[in-house]
């Protein structure tokens, strides 16, 4: 049996190899890119969310604006709360109306692929006086 070298055909597949990849890691690294992306903004939502509902609870039961400004900025640990954006309706609690608080967040990206911020808001309801 002649034996035949295979040498040749390694090299190659080594070159198609190092091609494919070449062609498919900037569509990994963007995918990858994307999920910590959206990852990011999807906890920055949540905490916003959560700011609103503790301010909405606590305008509803204490009825001051700054008592609920101070819940929201306990409710968002982690977050720069300096740049919440508060919207009180009503602006004062009366007895069975609903407290509505909205919150505006302007978070930024941590890669700027995809722009350089993204605003986020958060809504919470709560019935005045309990």
């Amino acid at each position: 049996m002649k034996k035949t070298c295979n040498k040749h055909k390694d090299n190659k597949s080594r070159g198609a190899v190092a091609v494919e990849f070449a062609l498919v890691a900037p569509l990994l690294l963007a995918v990858l890119t994307g999920i910590v992306e959206f990852a990011n903004a999807y906890n920055a939502q949540i905490s916003v969310t959560q700011a609103a509902r503790e301010a909405a609870r606590t305008m509803a039961v204490k009825n001051s604006q700054t008592d609920a400004k101070a819940a929201a900025v306990a409710g968002a640990p982690g977050l720069n709360t300096g740049a919440f954006v508060y919207t009180f309706n009503p602006t004062a609690c009366t007895p069975n109306a609903t407290a509505k608080v909205t919150i505006s967040y302007t978070s930024a990206t941590l890669t700027g692929l995809f722009g350089s911020s993204v605003t986020l808001t958060g809504v919470g309801a709560m019935r005045c006086g309990g």
